[in-house]
């Protein structure tokens, strides 16, 4: 079932859930990103002291005891707990009941960027303060990147393939990008699928103001695609979806909240986190989603983008619209959404990728804010600082990532 097969499976989305540093739903995060709010806020989780990034993208008031037992939330790292929050409103959305007679159709597919960091430090301090006889015997079960796909296959009795995607920020993508094209191929009947990210810690933070990534900006950050960008803002949040063949889907008489219909995937093998010049990977994965999809550039509505704010990537990922749609790239709604939730790194192209259901369900553009200056250098109609009615039947979410990795998904508008 390759690309063009009209014997392919078409993959729904049932199910949808998400925490976030704008909300610890779906319905809230999406309401304050229609709003052009900003889920900034001061350092807790992190010492600030000796940090340029001013600021960063935290989920607040977050009590893991609401969604798991205690016990269990003590042994389990940060990035694991969100994403169990955001499995459970996913798997309540779906009302998909798993059974002894299903649960080997069902698979999970996960994306992150670093898995349990936060662990990792913690750990290592209580190495040099207390010796090793002090760590904890869940450590290992913690640091893990994929210890959020294990934990969610034990709290649903998943029994089909369980996948960790760690292709840093284009995770999620990549991810979902797996799920569909194992349901398209008839492997699964349904998957969960998503991404979670925690790395808001010292030593994270601090090296990706090395890298020279990070704005240094007090307020109104990141500025993606404003001429004045200085860099991204980083953040944590988690979302996972339920992803359904349609037979599957309306044989239980589930609802249907957008449909998954292609995915492109490439790497740059360029430099380890400079994009290739001009773009043109990331072309070449917009391409390859819309083949997947046969779709064409002219189909596209709204592109929600990659986006982070820094200098490299906005101007890159500009370039590659223009190449991938030609002409079409400047009748093309673009935004980021980075501007308001931060860059969630391995999370991002996931959640992104609820925001795109969302915004063909609702029939409206989320925006860029903290846009003021044009670029020449990017040109195109990026929804400053206002949503947007629109008609939209078909978006792409781009997730880029450092190493090189590309990811492109198409969600379209579901017609049955």
């Amino acid at each position: 079932m390759e690309n063009g097969n009209t014997q392919a499976r078409r993959v729904v989305i049932t199910g949808m859930g998400m925490i976030t540093p704008l909300g610890h739903n779906v319905a809230d995060t999406w309401q304050a990103v229609l709003a052009g709010k900003s889920g900034i806020g001061p350092y807790t989780l992190v010492d600030p002291t000796g940090h340029t990034m001013p600021c960063l993208f935290e989920v607040k008031d977050f009590d893991p005891d609401t969604f798991m037992d205690r016990k269990e939330a003590r042994r389990r790292d940060r990035f694991q707990q969100l994403a169990i929050a955001a499995g459970q409103e996913a798997m309540s959305q779906a009302q998909l009941a798993i059974t002894d007679e299903n649960r080997e159709r069902i698979g999970i597919y996960m994306g992150t960027g670093v898995g349990g960091i936060r662990t990792l430090v913690e750990q290592e301090h209580v190495v040099i303060e207390r010796g090793t006889r002090r760590v904890s015997p869940f450590a290992i079960t913690m640091i893990m990147p994929n210890g959020a796909a294990g934990m969610l296959a034990i709290e649903y009795g998943i029994h089909g393939p369980s996948t960790t995607i760690t292709t840093a920020c284009a995770a999620g993508c990549d991810a979902l990008g797996h799920a569909f094209h194992a349901i398209r191929r008839g492997e699964l009947d349904a998957a969960l699928s998503g991404g979670s990210e925690s790395i808001l810690t010292s030593v994270a933070l601090a090296a990706f103001e090395r890298a020279q990534a990070t704005t240094s900006r007090d307020q109104d950050t990141p500025r993606p695609f404003d001429k004045d960008r200085d860099g991204l803002a980083a953040g944590e949040g988690a979302a996972v979806l339920v992803l359904e063949s349609l037979e599957h889907a309306q044989a239980r008489g589930a609802a249907i909240y957008g449909e998954i219909a292609g995915y492109g995937q490439t790497t740059d093998a360029y430099h380890i986190t400079a994009p290739a010049a001009g773009g043109v990977g990331a072309a070449r994965a917009i391409r390859k989603a819309l083949a997947d999809a046969n779709l064409t550039p002219q189909d596209v509505d709204y592109i929600s983008a990659h986006g982070t704010g820094t200098v490299l990537n906005d101007a890159a990922e500009t370039a590659a619209i223009k190449h991938a749609l030609g002409d079409h790239a400047y009748k093309v709604a673009v935004s980021s959404t980075k501007s308001m939730t931060g860059h969630i790194m391995g999370a991002t192209g996931a959640i992104e990728t609820i925001f795109c259901a969302l915004a063909i369900r609702d029939q409206i553009l989320p925006p860029t804010i903290n846009y003021e200056t044009p670029d020449l250098e990017c040109d195109l109609d990026y929804v400053p600082n206002e949503a947007r009615q629109a008609t939209i039947n078909v978006c792409l979410n781009h997730a880029f990532g450092f190493g090189g990795h590309n990811a492109v998904l198409v969600i379209k508008k579901f017609v049955a």
